[in-house]
């Protein structure tokens, strides 16, 4: 007798597999045999499912490049023309050691004024100086980690500084993209939540003509004894069916967008001396895209059928 009960229990839950593998099966069948209605859906799904996927990779590159800009923070320190370069070295040497730096270079006006050469290409315009008019000037590097509050306080204390004429600290540009980027961010997810509503709607009207088109065969077998669960597992299998497959198409988009646009980007970039790439979704991405047009496919098909099933009972 104690045999019988673990017995009982695996048999309930091979049935139990067994009817799930079949409804998993089955509905992947119906679909099959729409294959025109069943493509055209996924191609909805896909659209909505890669457009706030793509605008995240967008997301994510964008973050990736200006996290390299974030290292290029620099303070920028000119001294006054009377200062000489023996000002420069102290003043360099009174900053060596801050704990707030991690790189300080000096330029004298004649290696500042070969510097603009090369950058600017000027030649026959700054021959024509009798002067040079370029001071000497100290380039800082602040930690990555400092706080911008910190590296401003930081530029304030040195135009304070004697022998100092003027303190840039370039920055601000890159703050006002960082905000620019937060509120884009803001504005993808919206979107991805109002996609993501138009996919549950889409799943929800097709699992909602599947259960019209077969309502006279649920009728049927609720006569002989099928549960509303029984019933029920098909449609939601149909449905992460149907999110399954738009979350393939979406990564299929993503990927072709990538090796489109790739080469064209990293053009670009190196024009700007920059190894930046573009990057795909990834496996891990890959995995998200899928996971969520499956899960969204299951509940959308869970609504429909919660809404319409109960009200198909046999008379």
């Amino acid at each position: 007798m104690p045999r019988r009960g673990p017995r009982a229990w695996r048999e309930r839950l091979r049935i139990y597999l067994a009817q799930h593998a079949q409804a998993l099966v089955s509905a992947l069948g119906r679909l099959w045999t729409r294959p025109l209605q069943s493509g055209m859906t996924a191609a909805v799904l896909g659209i909505a499912l890669a457009l706030p996927a793509g605008f995240l990779l967008t997301l994510q590159n964008l973050q990736t490049l200006t996290a390299d800009w974030d290292g290029g923070t620099r303070i920028s320190v000119f001294l006054s023309l009377s200062a000489d370069e023996q000002r420069l070295e102290s003043l360099a040497g009174e900053l060596d050691g801050d704990p707030r730096l991690n790189d300080i270079r000096t330029y004298t006006p004649d290696e500042a004024l070969e510097a603009f050469r090369e950058f600017s290409g000027m030649d026959d315009a700054l021959a024509l100086l009798d002067d040079n008019p370029l001071p000497a000037t100290l380039v800082l590097s602040p930690r990555r980690d400092l706080p911008a509050s910190e590296v401003a306080a930081l530029a304030d204390e040195l135009s304070g500084r004697s022998g100092v004429d003027q303190v840039q600290l370039d920055q601000e540009w890159l703050q006002r993209l960082h905000a620019i980027i937060e509120l884009v961010e803001r504005g993808v997810w919206v979107v991805g939540l109002l996609l993501g509503a138009a996919v549950l709607l889409v799943v929800g009207n097709t699992i909602r003509l599947a259960i019209s088109n077969r309502r006279e065969e649920i009728i049927i077998t609720k006569l002989i004894g099928a549960t509303n669960g029984f019933v029920r597992r098909p449609f939601l299998y149909e449905g992460a069916w149907y999110g399954l497959l738009g979350g393939v198409l979406a990564w299929l988009l993503l990927e072709l967008s990538r090796l489109w646009m790739g080469d064209t980007v990293s053009g670009l970039a190196s024009l700007y001396s920059s190894g930046f790439h573009l990057s795909g979704p990834g496996i891990s991405g890959a995995l998200q895209i899928l996971g969520a047009g499956m899960v969204l496919g299951w509940l959308g098909a869970w609504l429909a059928v919660s809404r319409h099933l109960s009200a198909i009972e046999p008379r």
